[in-house]
């Protein structure tokens, strides 16, 4: 039997998705590592096409990234040892500790699940055995009981580690009462012992006016509250790891240059996005399928995807091909990254079956390169210049597939000695398999300003910085975290 370490850990499970777990434990990353503390962020399973690179090749969610940047440390692939990164409605890939380990549609994964609790377990005694504090995240609902078998994401990850449980309700969602007291219902008893107490996340208006809803909850389900988050209007600055939440975060269209993302169904690593999305004059439009592109945009930007050639058959479908070239023809800038890039060339083909059967397409045909999908996954964090601007980038590259043709002789970027991207002979579309690159300051002002945004003041990291020390700030004003470190440190 494995010997659980004695390190102090908590998770924290919620009452559905998008309570706001990942928030919480970033806050509380934040919090315990001010106070000098060695944290640790953890989700055993996570579920995004929001990914991050690690120093050492890996994959793990955004998330569990943004919770190790909140902890003063380096994301490492055992902060999130199994990511799904859904490619359809049916299946995903899967990663184990970094690595791809196949595409397996539900029934399939369902049979995969009980060989992952033991590298799940594995990574997080690696993590506990380097730190004072591991807080773990859940994923989806604690009581998500037709779920309940061979679970590694919740109560099942709990009991084989020993790691007492808060479970958190988003009462901006409403019925905040009855999905706490639903979930201590739904729970067998021996999952309902492993929680420790509960909080309320989003609460707008007076807290004491929920005095009531305390008690009920606590004489219902013998929970103690550990306090009242109230709404935290700066949660917006931070990256959002599910696309669910894109378009509510999109900037009104006011800015002095309009930049239009299409919302894919396979978008991934959206977070590209968010130093556009905070800065004071531009307008960040993301269109939903349906809508037109509008005709006056700035720049058309093409985002990463799961699964290129289905979004560009979504792209088709929902006429924006037709409405991205008419903007090229105005004169107008396309920037395609990653698999936008890709969509951006002559063809993409599959020989391998990567997506689904093997085959190929036609891409927009609006940059003279071609895509082969296939081979290794390449994983890397990479530093480099944009050669227009001779500005420095930052940036990672998480994509499989090699592109080449007559157009990448005008590579936008440099990277670490090498030319990485495309660009037509105009320079007005063009491409790169860069994430990260609009993090940048100086990067994210030249290439604004060739757009006819002549000054920007934001100080993209430094604002991410100052919202993680806000958001540590309220939750030690609203929640009990002494008592949150307690039940901690009573793991045993």
């Amino acid at each position: 039997m494995t010997r659980m370490s004695p390190t102090p850990a908590i998770m924290f499970q919620g009452t559905g998705s998008n309570v706001g777990k990942s928030l919480i434990v970033a806050g509380l990353c934040r919090l315990f590592a001010r106070r000098g503390l060695k944290v640790a962020p953890f989700k055993p399973q996570n579920m995004s096409n929001n990914a991050a690179v690690t120093l050492d090749g890996g994959e793990i969610g955004r998330a569990q990234a943004l919770q190790a940047r909140a902890a003063f440390r380096e994301p490492v692939v055992d902060m999130n040892p199994v990511l799904l990164k859904p490619e359809s409605e049916t299946g995903s890939q899967v990663v184990v500790q970094g690595r791809r380990v196949g595409s397996y549609r539900g029934a399939a994964y369902s049979g995969l699940k009980p060989s992952l609790m033991a590298p799940v377990i594995e990574s997080f005694e690696r993590l506990a055995a380097d730190a004072d504090l591991v807080l773990v995240e859940g994923a989806g609902s604690a009581a998500e009981v037709n779920l309940r078998q061979n679970d590694i994401a919740n109560m099942g990850f709990a009991q084989s580690a020993n790691v007492p449980v808060v479970l958190i309700g988003d009462i901006d969602r409403g019925g905040v009462i009855a999905s706490l007291v639903g979930t201590s219902a739904l729970l067998p008893p021996d999952d309902r012992a492993l929680i420790r107490g509960f909080l309320i996340n989003r609460f707008r208006g007076d807290p004491a006016m929920f005095a009531g809803g305390l008690t009920t909850i606590a004489e219902r389900t013998g929970w103690p509250s550990l306090g009242v988050a109230p709404w935290f209007p700066e949660a917006g600055k931070l990256p959002a790891e599910d696309s669910v939440n894109l378009v509510g975060r999109a900037r009104p269209a006011r800015g002095e240059i309009r930049i239009v993302t299409p919302v894919l169904p396979r978008i991934s690593n959206f977070d590209d996005l968010d130093p556009l999305r905070l800065e004071i004059g531009v307008s960040l439009e993301l269109v939903e399928g349906g809508a037109p592109l509008p005709v006056d945009a700035d720049l058309v930007l093409l985002p990463g995807s799961k699964a290129t050639i289905d979004d560009l058959d979504a792209l088709r479908r929902f006429g924006w091909d037709h409405d991205i070239h008419a903007h090229v023809r105005r004169g107008g800038r396309v920037l395609g990254l990653c698999g936008g890039y890709q969509m951006l060339g002559r063809t993409i083909a599959d020989p391998d079956g990567v997506e689904g059967p093997p085959r190929s397409v036609e891409g927009l045909g609006l940059l003279e390169v071609d895509t082969v999908l296939g081979g290794e996954k390449r994983l890397a964090r990479v530093t480099g210049r944009h050669m227009p601007s001779g500005e420095a980038v930052e940036a990672y590259e998480i994509h499989m597939g090699r592109t080449a043709g007559p157009d990448t002789a005008r590579a936008p970027f440099e990277v670490e000695g090498r030319p990485e991207g495309a660009a037509s002979p105009n320079g007005l579309v063009a491409g790169a398999y860069l994430h990260g690159v609009f993090a940048a300051d100086g990067f994210r002002r030249a290439y604004l300003k060739a757009l006819g945004l002549p000054g920007s003041a934001l100080a993209y990291e430094a604002t991410i910085e100052a919202t993680l020390d806000a958001l540590a700030a309220h939750l030690e004003t609203h929640l009990d975290v002494d008592a949150i470190l307690a039940i901690a440190r009573s793991r045993g």
